[in-house]
C-alpha cells in the first residue's frame, strides 16, 4: 500500500504558490494620506495648556467618529495598542504592587503595560472552549492586592463579560479590556469593548482595519477619559497642582497619533464591518469543510457573541486521529500551508517571568517591598492552556492573507489530504 504523495515524504506540494497579503488599504486611504501631506501639517498636538492639546483637525474628527461608532462618550487614539494598553493601566489608579489579574493567552504587552506601572501581572488560565481567560482562575487568583481584571478576546471572540463583570462588582475591581483582534464584534448585542471601564483595539497592520500603527481606547467614564488624554500627552506639563484627581500616574508619554495615520482610520473605520463580515464568511466555509474530519474541533461561537477571526483556532484530538499534533502539523506545512502555527503565547513562561527580571537584574517590581512575596509563575499554574498548546492546537492566521474563495478551497484539501493519510502518518513512513 503506497500514500497519496504527502509532501511531508517527498511528494508534490498541494499549495505551490504564496497566498496573496492581506492589505486593506485602498484609493480613499491612500487620497486622504495625500490631502494630509499636501497640507503640510503631520501633527498638531502641543504638550500644552491648549486646544491642540488634545491634537489636530484629522486625530479630532476620527475620534468624534469612533464615539459615534461604537456608541460611546469617549474615544482616545494612540499611536499604538500597547500604548493604549499602558494608558489604560495607568488611568485607573494604578499603585505600584497592584496586582492585576490577565490571560496567559494574549500578546506580551497586556502584561508589560501592567508592569510599566511597576504593578504584577497574575495570570489566569484559559477556557477550553473560547480560549478566552476562565473567570473560575480569576476568582482563584484574587488577593488583597488585586485591583482590576484585563480581560483579552482572544483569536476575535469575546470574553465572557457577564461574568467577569460580576466578578468585578463582587470584588470591587477595575476592568479593562483588550479588544485588539475582535474589533467589530459583539457581545450582547453591544459592541466588544463597551463592556468595561476601559476597553480598546489596535490599528496595526494585521488588524481587520489598520493606520500602520495605532490604537483606539474607549470608555463612558468621563475621569478615565480625562487621564487617558493625559498619559498620552506629557501630562506633567499641563496637570495643575490643584487638580488632585490627575496626580496619580501623571508622568506623561508622547503615544499620540498622526494627522495622516488618523485620516486614514477614518476612512478604514468605514469597512469596518465588511471586513469583519468577509472573514466570516472564510471561517463559515473552512468549518463547514472541517468539521466533517474526525479528530478535528472547529472554533465555538457563543450564542450572545459574534466572531471576527483575527485567528481561526483549531483542536486536534489524538486519540481519534491516531496521530500526535506535531505531526499533523508538519504535515499541513510541508503541503504548502503557510502562517498556520502549533502554539500560542503561555506568557507567564516566557523568560521574563520564570526569572522575574522587568527593570534590571535585582527582580524589581517583584522583589520590592510593595509587592506581595512568593508570587508564583512555575510551570502548571495554567494547566488548561500549557496542555492545549502541547497536544492539541493549530491556528490559521486569516489576519494575513487576503484568502480567496480558490485559496481557502486550497487550505481544506490540505486538511483533507493529511487527514486521507493519517494510517501514513501514524507508522512515519510511506509503506
Amino acid at each position: 500500500m503506497k500514500s497519496n504523495n504527502l509532501a511531508l515524504y517527498g511528494g508534490p506540494k498541494l499549495i505551490k504558490k504564496k497566498f496573496k497579503k492581506y492589505i486593506s488599504i485602498d484609493k480613499k486611504d491612500i487620497d486622504a494620506a495625500i490631502k494630509v501631506l499636501k497640507k503640510g501639517t503631520l501633527s498638531d498636538f502641543l504638550g500644552e495648556k491648549s486646544p491642540k492639546f488634545y491634537g489636530g483637525y484629522h486625530v479630532q474628527k476620527f475620534e468624534r467618529y469612533l464615539e459615534k461608532y461604537f456608541k460611546v462618550k469617549h474615544a482616545i487614539t494612540t499611536n499604538s495598542w500597547t500604548s493604549g494598553l499602558i494608558a489604560a493601566v495607568g488611568a485607573i489608579g494604578t499603585e505600584p504592587g497592584d496586582e492585576i489579574i490577565v490571560t496567559t493567552w494574549t500578546m506580551c504587552a497586556s502584561a508589560t503595560a501592567i508592569l510599566h506601572w511597576n504593578a504584577i501581572p497574575i495570570f489566569a488560565d484559559i477556557e477550553k472552549k473560547t480560549f478566552n481567560i476562565d473567570p473560575e482562575s480569576i476568582e482563584k487568583n484574587i488577593t488583597k492586592k488585586t485591583i482590576a481584571i484585563l480581560a483579552v478576546d482572544i483569536f476575535g471572540h469575546p470574553a465572557n463579560m457577564k461574568v467577569i463583570n460580576k466578578i468585578a462588582k463582587k470584588h470591587n475591581l477595575k476592568v479593562i479590556t483588550d479588544n485588539a483582534q475582535s474589533i467589530g464584534t459583539y457581545y450582547n448585542k453591544r459592541y466588544s469593548g463597551t463592556h468595561g471601564d476601559i476597553g480598546g483595539f489596535s490599528l496595526n497592520c494585521h488588524k481587520h482595519i489598520n493606520t500602520g500603527e495605532g490604537g483606539i481606547l474607549i470608555t463612558n467614564n468621563n475621569e478615565y477619559a480625562q487621564r487617558l488624554r493625559h498619559i498620552r500627552n506629557h501630562a506633567e506639563a499641563v496637570v495643575s497642582s490643584n487638580i488632585n484627581n490627575f496626580t496619580p500616574n501623571m508622568i506623561g508619554h508622547n503615544f499620540r497619533l498622526g494627522e495622516i495615520e488618523s485620516a486614514i482610520g477614518i476612512e478604514q473605520i468605514k469597512k469596518l464591518k465588511n471586513k469583519v463580515n468577509r472573514r466570516q464568511i472564510i471561517a463559515s466555509k473552512l468549518t463547514k469543510a472541517l468539521s466533517k474530519l474526525p479528530g478535528i474541533k472547529t472554533p465555538l461561537i457563543e450564542k450572545n457573541c459574534t466572531h471576527a477571526f483575527y485567528i481561526y483556532a483549531l483542536l486536534i484530538d489524538e486519540k481519534i486521529t491516531k496521530v500526535n499534533k506535531s505531526k499533523i502539523y508538519n504535515a499541513l506545512v510541508a503541503e504548502g500551508l503557510d502562517n498556520i502555527l502549533d502554539k500560542y503565547f503561555n506568557l507567564h513562561l516566557l523568560p521574563m517571568y520564570q526569572k522575574k527580571f522587568a527593570y534590571g537584574t535585582k527582580g524589581f517590581p517583584w522583589t520590592a517591598e510593595f509587592t506581595r512575596k512568593n508570587i508564583s509563575y512555575k510551570k502548571g499554574i495554567c494547566p488548561n492552556a500549557e496542555n492545549l498548546n502541547k497536544d492539541k492546537l493549530i491556528l490559521l492566521e486569516l489576519c494575513v492573507h487576503e484568502y480567496s474563495e480558490k485559496e481557502v478551497d486550497l487550505v481544506i484539501k490540505c486538511f483533507q489530504k493529511v487527514w486521507s493519510n493519517l494510517k501514513f502518518l501514524r507508522r512515519g513512513k510511506i509503506i
